[in-house]
């Protein structure tokens, strides 16, 4: 019969054993007046595979609460989305636009 220190120590371990989930994050996308609403679609379906109707839902938010939530992943999926982001070049449709949307990535609060 096993004593009650060994009941824990095999409890202890049991536990140490659980996969435990990794912390998720927010990938935002920052409102600005350099990109048409066409831009904005374009990359969020390109970067995150949303259909046209989401797109343009993402796109609204952006324009009207100055910011939107674009993806909640992993703390290394959300760098790699934000630097897609910053990446994705500037808008053809603007004459004055000087490069890409802004991001940027914070713990989600779950």
């Amino acid at each position: 019969m096993a004593t009650l220190t060994e009941k824990r120590e095999r409890t202890h371990d049991a536990r140490d054993c659980q996969p435990r989930k990794q912390p998720r994050y927010h990938v935002i996308m920052l409102d600005d007046d350099d990109h048409t609403y066409d831009y904005v679609i374009e990359l969020l379906q390109k970067l995150f595979c949303l259909s046209k109707v989401d797109a343009y839902r993402k796109a609204v938010e952006v324009d009207t609460a100055s910011q939107a939530i674009v993806d909640t992943t992993t703390k290394e999926r959300a760098e790699f989305k934000r630097d897609q982001i910053h990446a994705y070049g500037s808008d053809w449709r603007v004459e004055c636009c000087c490069g890409s949307m802004s991001a940027m990535i914070e713990p989600a609060l779950d």
